[in-house]
């Protein structure tokens, strides 16, 4: 990718669907590939994205007017975040980052990485203290990914039937 890539991060629209299935269908082949459980089970579904983006969770990341990468962000509401076998740094009002899934095209190019900037950028311009984020014991990208900006492991919860990494980043 060269610098001269124009990128951009907006809510996804319901044209973006179909592009963010095949995105999603991607990730969970890569995911399939790697012997990861994770996103083997039927979640997420075609229902699963179009609830995202007509309740205003979907977001994507572009690249030169190409959906690249695709997230939903949700404020103040993951259930299984209730009951965490560890503890949050936080109480108040957080973003959740869930369904991260970037293009094969794109793959490799350091956007799901920039991809947190725009959300850690976005979360603070809603006032929202901190970012909770989960994902699977064996999605090793996604760890490093974590780690390198700088979120802090609190503890386990269970999502999608199974059990998952929590990690929060405190903003302000």
């Amino acid at each position: 990718m060269t610098d001269k890539n124009e990128i951009h991060f907006r809510k996804a629209e319901s044209n973006d669907i179909d592009t963010i299935w095949e995105i999603i269908q991607q990730s969970i082949e890569r995911r399939r590939k790697d012997g990861s459980d994770q996103w083997q089970n039927g979640y997420p579904n075609l229902q699963t994205i179009e609830s995202d983006v007509s309740k205003g969770f979907g977001h994507v990341l572009t690249v030169n007017n190409d959906v690249a990468v695709y997230v939903a962000l949700i404020f103040n509401d993951e259930p299984a975040y209730s009951s965490i076998d560890g503890e949050w740094l936080t109480t108040g009002e957080f973003v959740v980052v869930h369904r991260v899934a970037v293009s094969e095209k794109f793959a490799g190019q350091g956007l799901a990485k920039k991809l947190f900037d725009y959300i850690e950028d976005f979360t603070k311009s809603q006032n929202v203290a901190s970012v909770k984020v989960d994902t699977n014991y064996d999605n090793i990208a996604m760890l490093k990914i974590l780690e390198s900006k700088g979120y802090t492991y609190c503890g386990e919860v269970v999502l999608a039937g199974g059990v998952r990494k929590a990690f929060e980043k405190v903003l302000i």
